[in-house]
């Protein structure tokens, strides 16, 4: 990748001096709900377009992201509480089928962080992981928990692992609005902890906001320890579309007209323009990747299927998230 690591290594370094002055890491006291269930089984078909399998060892997220798409699971999970404030443990006896998943894809996970704080005490990814690691699977995590980092001897058995880590900020305070998940100078730190032991990365820039996200300056930091980077939009529905429609009119009010554009009157023109900015960057600067700009759109496709019909599970999984 050419890109010049020094432009900002001074910001990088400063960054990572505060690792491990947040408690991110710690039991979440915004949890107020916490639940051992038991389900039939880890695994279930995905209707992702990259994977073939998906695993979420847990309901809810502690992360409590304000644009977290996960949260429409309250529909299925029957939980009343705030997104963020609950979580499930899954419990599973039933083995992970070694048949089933031979020659396939997972992923961990797509309504949860699999590495959330309550993995550090509940173990339920570290089990997970030990049996995959028998199976001759690619496997893709996604993250936004330095917690990762205590499985690396684990995660170097496995001779098709992507560690992707989420990432749509270099600014601590923006971040502090949006989650309560590890600091950037944590995920940046887990990044080029992970390069370094020989284990691929990709950091996830997503989700994009408009007007703030700068994803020059997050390649910048990170090219010298991410193999590939995945750029996906931010896309605005249901309740959480009005808690940062209300946040962008208070804290950026110099944005409110073009996300008024983009996410009242739909227009993409914004989308467009960026998505060639990308291109046009990822191009002169050799920077592997991949946009996911339209996943919403591919994420329908792949449930319609070849048939065009939708299958009748749709997103909900065997057991309950």
């Amino acid at each position: 990748m050419e890109i010049d690591n020094n432009r900002n290594s001074g910001t990088y370094e400063k960054l990572h001096s505060n690792i491990n002055s947040n408690t991110n890491n710690k039991i979440n006291s915004n949890v107020s709900q916490i639940n051992l269930i038991q389900v039939k089984d880890y695994v279930t078909k995905s209707s992702l377009p990259s994977s073939d399998f998906v695993i979420n060892p847990y309901v809810g997220c502690p992360h409590g992201c304000k644009y977290c798409y996960a949260s429409f699971m309250k529909r299925f999970t029957g939980h009343k509480e705030a997104w963020g404030t609950f979580v499930d443990v899954k419990m599973c006896a039933k083995p992970i089928s070694r048949k089933r998943l031979c020659g396939k894809s997972v992923f961990l996970s797509s309504v949860t962080d699999c590495y959330n704080p309550y993995e550090e005490q509940y173990g339920i990814t570290r089990q997970i992981l030990t049996q995959l690691a028998e199976i001759d699977c690619s496997v893709t995590i996604t993250t936004k928990s330095d917690l990762i980092l205590r499985d690396i001897a684990l995660l170097q058995r496995f001779p098709h692992l992507t560690v992707a880590v989420s990432i749509n900020t270099a600014d601590e305070n923006f971040k502090n609005d949006m989650d309560r998940a590890s600091s950037i100078a944590d995920r940046l730190h887990v990044l080029k902890t992970l390069h370094e032991h020989g284990i691929r990365t990709v950091l996830f820039l997503s989700p994009i906001f408009p007007g703030i996200t700068d994803f020059r300056e997050i390649v910048e930091l990170s090219a010298a320890f991410t193999e590939e980077y995945w750029f996906e939009n931010l896309n605005l529905r249901g309740n959480y579309k009005h808690v940062i429609l209300s946040y962008i009119s208070e804290k950026y009010p110099h944005l409110t007209e073009l996300y008024h554009e983009i996410y009242q009157k739909g227009n993409l023109r914004y989308w467009e323009e960026q998505a060639a900015e990308i291109e046009a960057y990822c191009g002169e600067h050799a920077v592997r990747h991949q946009n996911y700009f339209y996943h919403e759109k591919l994420v329908r496709e792949t449930r319609r299927g070849p048939s065009g019909e939708t299958p009748a599970s749709g997103f909900r999984s065997e057991g309950g998230w």
